[in-house]
């Protein structure tokens, strides 16, 4: 079993909570289900529910009927994921823009605990 962290700012804003708390009820239950299946896997996850994306960062896939949306996440010391923000998809490619947080997020998560490394 791995341990399962959403990723706060230095603020203590958390992207991924907000993302979650914007979803409708049926996506939230979906994308919750999905987090479970992460939490289980860890590593050994694959395609379709899971794909990476670039230097580390994974999305967690979600789909619901036609309606399609996306969780980044990475893996971290002892046997952490932290899940960083998340999107619905309208289009058929990942925003570059979206990646860009992911990575943002991940490399402050990473700064700001060095320690545990």
């Amino acid at each position: 079993m791995w341990d399962v962290e959403f990723y706060k700012t230095e603020k203590d804003d958390s992207p991924i909570v907000d993302f979650l708390d914007g979803l409708d009820i049926k996506m939230r239950a979906k994308a919750l289900k999905e987090i479970d299946l992460l939490r289980e896997l860890g590593q050994v996850i694959r395609e379709p529910y899971s794909k990476h994306i670039q230097d580390g960062i994974y999305e967690l896939r979600i789909k619901l009927a036609s309606n399609i949306s996306r969780m980044f996440y990475f893996f971290y010391v002892d046997n952490r994921i932290i899940i960083t923000n998340g999107f619905i998809k309208k289009t058929q490619k990942t925003p570059k823009g979206e990646i860009e947080r992911a990575a943002r997020y991940k490399a402050d998560y990473e700064r700001r605990n060095k320690e545990d490394e």
